[in-house]
Formats: structure tokens, C-alpha cells, sequence
């Protein structure tokens, strides 16, 4: 029988890159373990990394993520929104399939007591392997942060770790546990005002008398204010119910939601119970998912998701240039990544490290944001396709078509123009590598600078044939002398990159 668990430690850790990159590289190391997501927060300046496995498997891989973190993080120099007591800051393990609680809670206390003894790192218990009731809450185990457990672990009894020294060094101190699925939630406020971030989650948060299952902080990222969740049973309290008291709340002081995330994996289940609330679909049955039907059906039956290239080659409308364009951008933003993460860690180039680093995250959000549009480009043109289909037998119809030709056009020729925009910031950033990153990838900086440039051509084209379709054109000015304004901005930079490659790189 096929047993899997599953781990989602949370590291001190999201402004260096590379960083997680060897944290990453020693789960992945232990044959078994699968990564399922990674994701880090700058604000928050932690990162959640989530992967599956069979039991022994999951334990060496925590093991060794433990350690390379307690290596390469130091709590002394750390700063973040998110409350930390150490490096890994919390290890939980859920049981998935053919294992249960029990035996996740035998994994925990291995765990813990190998961490403790090898790594010399005081560790807690929490959640369902806690030793002591008050530590089955990590909001008590974290109580005054890294600083306050620094002050305390030595003279406070009710401070002693359940293994390990009663001593903190720089790698501070690991929680280990065994606890349900958990969905990491926050919620963004119309408002920077960080108080009403705090006061709403005093409001739902079960340990202040809010609801059950629901852990909340009130932060301030991103320049906005955010109700950071973790909800512990999302089958006794569901997620919409958590949404909208927090917009009631939010109601009280005039504000709204702006917007909200998820902080790694959620259920299936729990999105599933989320659509059927709001859309009160009363005669719900779940197998009416159509992923839920093919997940069931044989394999055989499966439909295997062609390449973007082949879609590319496709005799159908999309996608089609404006999408190769963000797809090529984005190739561009991986370039300058990967030169950045070359130069990151040599001690030739620790003068500029700090700008790589940032060159790296910036790269990183770029790619991420070039492929996302690459769909939207097809999605837009299939709108306005969709326009043309519309009636026009009475005036009123014409004018509502006409209406809608114009608005979906207008939409078709954003979307590139904002890939124009995203392409000639990739190109800035393959110039700040071009000069000061590892000389010896010089050539894939100038290759993440080509893509681009030849993605700004491409953006370019079919920002210009939407607005040229346009009965009124003048609407489409603006977008025109902005796309002016990047391409004069490209060249400039093409110039700057040209002379770099013929000093540095010799070409």
C-alpha cells in the first residue's frame, strides 16, 4: 500500500534566493521526496516549501533541509513582518495516504529528537506530538519571537525544549509537529492602515474569541494592510465564512478587500466548497467537476497538455504573435536570472552580490508575470473575436456591438503593450549583468537581452495593428506614444549593451 505524508516547513528566509535554492537542492537530494511548491513572502521574508513523499523519505529530506537552513541563516541578522523563533522556523507533517496521525506523530518526535542531538538545535513540539498542552498552539511556543526565547530558554522552565539544548544560537530554535491539511490564507485591505488589520484579526481569530480554527495577525506588506490567516480545519470552518466576516468587519471601519493569496497548497475540497457557497449550487455533486471526471477516468483517457510551442504551431487563431512575445520576454527574464544566480555566492563578485540578488528576485517576478500574460494575450484576441459575433440587426444592437468591438480592442492592444513595458525592464536588468555579473556568463546576459528586444518588435506589432483597427483612433494615442517612448528607451540600452559586450566581453 502506498503511503505518503506531507511536509511544509517554513524558513526564515525569502530576500536571498540562493538560499532556498540549497535548501531546495537538499530536499530534492533524498530519492523520494517530491517538491510541490515553493513560495516566499519579501515582506514577510519567509518562505513555505511543500513536498510529499513516503515517510522515510520525508523525514531525511526534512532533515537535511533543517540543517542546510541552520547553516546558511542567521536569526541575529534577520528582519521580518512574520513572528520567527528559528531558521525553520515550524516543520509540520500531514498524513496524506496509507499513514495516519499516529504515525505522523512518531515521525515528528524522531525527527525532533535527531535535530536535537546531530544539530545541536533546541526543538518543540506542537500541534498534535506536543508534550505539553499550551504547546499544542504554536502562537504560544513563538511567544516574543527569536529575541524573547533568546531571554528566556536558559532561566525559564516553561521555556525548555522538548529536545535538543536549552541554549539559542544564531539558527534560533525548530517546532516540530503533526497537525490537519492547513490552508495559509491573507487577505489585503483597501487600507495602509495597519491597526485595522490588527483589530480585525482580534475579531476572528478563535484565541480572542473569533472563530474556531482560525489563527490571524494583523500585518502591514506591501504597503497595505493584511489579515495573515492560517486555517486549521477548513472542513468545520470553511474559508467563505472566514472571507466574509472579515468584509464584515472590514465594513465597520469603511474599508474593503482588495484582494487575497494563499501562502502554498490548498484542497481541491476546499475551493470546491467555496464556489458552491457563493454560486449556492444547493444540488451540488462534485463529481459535475469535470477534472474530478477525468482524474477517475482511465488513464488512457487522460488528455496530455501539448507544449506551448505546439499550441504555437497550431492552425488556430491563438496563440499567436502577442503571446509568442510575453513567451519570449519571459525566456529572456530566466536568462537574467540564471546569470544572476551565477554570480550570487562568488567571492569574486561579492561587491555586487547584493544587486544580484535583487536583480535575481526582480527577474524571478518578471518571468512569472511574462508567462501568465502569454494567456492573457490569447484570451484577450478571443474576446474581441467574440465581439463580431454579436447581434446587429437593431441600432441598438450595432451601437452595443460597436461599443464592445471598441472596448475588447482597445484590451487586445493593452495586453502587449504591457508586455512592451515588462520586456524593456528585463533588458535593464540583462544590462546591469551585462556590466557586473560572473564575466563568464556574459554571453546568456546579452542572449536574455536579445529575447527581449526581439519581444518588444513583437509587442510592438500588435499593440500598433489593434489600435490601427480602431474607427477612432485617438483613443488609442496615448497607448501609441507610450509603446514610442519604450522602443526610444530599448534603444538606448542596446547601445549601452553593445559597448559593455565589446569591453568586457570582447565581442
Amino acid at each position: 500500500m502506498t503511503q505518503l505524508i506531507e511536509c511544509i516547513p517554513n524558513f526564515s528566509e525569502a530576500r536571498r534566493p540562493e538560499v532556498i535554492d540549497q535548501i531546495v537542492a537538499a530536499i530534492t537530494s533524498v530519492e523520494g521526496a517530491r517538491l510541490l511548491d515553493r513560495s516566499s513572502d519579501l515582506d514577510h521574508n519567509r518562505t513555505v516549501l511543500t513536498f510529499a513523499g513516503p515517510p522515510e523519505a520525508v523525514e531525511e529530506a526534512a532533515f537535511r533541509a533543517i540543517q542546510t537552513a541552520a547553516e546558511l541563516i542567521d536569526l541575529n541578522n534577520h528582519t521580518g513582518e512574520h513572528p520567527r523563533i528559528g531558521a525553520t522556523d515550524v516543520v509540520p507533517f500531514v498524513p496524506l495516504d496509507g499513514v495516519s496521525m499516529e504515525d505522523c506523530i512518531a515521525l515528528a518526535k524522531r525527527l525532533g529528537q535527531r535535530v536535537g542531538n546531530e544539530l545541536s538545535l533546541p526543538v518543540y513540539l506542537y500541534e498534535a506530538a506536543a508534550t505539553h498542552p499550551q504547546r499544542a498552539n504554536l502562537e504560544n511556543i513563538r511567544k516574543g519571537q527569536y529575541e524573547g526565547l533568546k531571554s528566556e530558554i536558559e532561566s525559564n522552565p516553561e521555556r525548555a525544549p522538548d529536545f535538543g539544548p536549552s541554549t539559542l544560537g544564531s539558527a534560533g530554535a525548530t517546532v516540530i509537529g503533526a497537525r490537519n491539511p492547513l490552508i495559509a490564507f491573507n487577505v489585503y485591505l483597501t487600507t495602509d492602515d495597519v491597526d485595522i488589520a490588527k483589530k480585525i484579526a482580534k475579531a476572528i481569530r478563535h484565541s480572542s474569541g473569533g472563530l474556531r480554527n482560525v489563527k490571524g495577525l494583523g500585518l502591514l506588506v506591501e504597503s497595505r494592510a493584511q489579515v495573515s490567516m492560517n486555517l486549521t480545519n477548513f472542513h468545520e470552518t470553511p474559508i467563505v465564512r472566514v472571507v466574509e466576516m472579515i468584509r464584515r468587519e472590514a465594513a465597520r471601519y469603511g474599508v474593503g478587500i482588495h484582494h487575497s493569496e494563499l501562502v502554498g497548497l490548498i484542497p481541491q475540497e476546499a475551493l470546491t466548497d467555496a464556489a458552491v457557497w457563493y454560486l449556492q449550487l444547493d444540488a451540488f455533486d462534485k463529481q459535475q467537476v469535470l477534472e474530478t471526471r477525468l482524474h477517475d477516468a482511465p488513464a488512457s483517457d487522460s488528455p496530455q497538455r501539448v507544449s506551448f510551442i505546439e499550441e504555437l504551431a497550431a492552425p488556430t487563431p491563438t496563440p499567436g504573435g502577442g503571446s509568442a512575445a510575453a513567451y519570449a520576454a519571459a525566456m529572456g527574464a530566466a536568462l537574467v536570472a540564471m546569470v544572476s544566480g551565477l554570480t550570487i555566492g562568488k567571492k569574486k563578485y561579492a561587491s555586487v552580490e547584493a544587486g544580484m540578488q535583487a536583480v535575481r528576485v526582480m527577474a524571478e517576478s518578471l518571468r512569472k508575470e511574462l508567462t501568465l500574460a502569454a494567456d492573457d494575450d490569447a484570451s484577450a484576441f478571443e474576446v474581441l473575436m467574440s465581439t463580431f459575433k454579436l447581434p446587429k440587426e437593431t441600432e441598438e444592437q450595432k451601437k452595443n456591438r460597436a461599443v464592445a468591438i471598441h472596448n475588447a480592442t482597445l484590451n487586445a492592444a493593452h495586453v502587449p503593450l504591457h508586455v512592451a513595458e515588462d520586456t524593456v525592464k528585463v533588458m535593464e536588468l540583462a544590462l546591469k549583468c551585462a556590466r557586473e555579473a560572473n564575466v563568464n556568463a556574459i554571453s546568456d546576459a546579452m542572449s536574455g537581452f536579445a529575447m527581449a528586444r526581439a519581444a518588444l518588435t513583437a509587442a510592438g506589432y500588435n499593440v500598433r495593428i489593434n489600435i490601427n483597427s480602431l474607427e477612432d483612433k485617438s483613443a488609442g494615442k496615448k497607448m501609441l506614444k507610450e509603446l514610442a517612448e519604450l522602443e526610444t528607451k530599448a534603444e538606448k540600452i542596446e547601445t549601452e549593451i553593445r559597448k559593455v559586450m565589446e569591453t568586457r566581453g570582447g565581442i
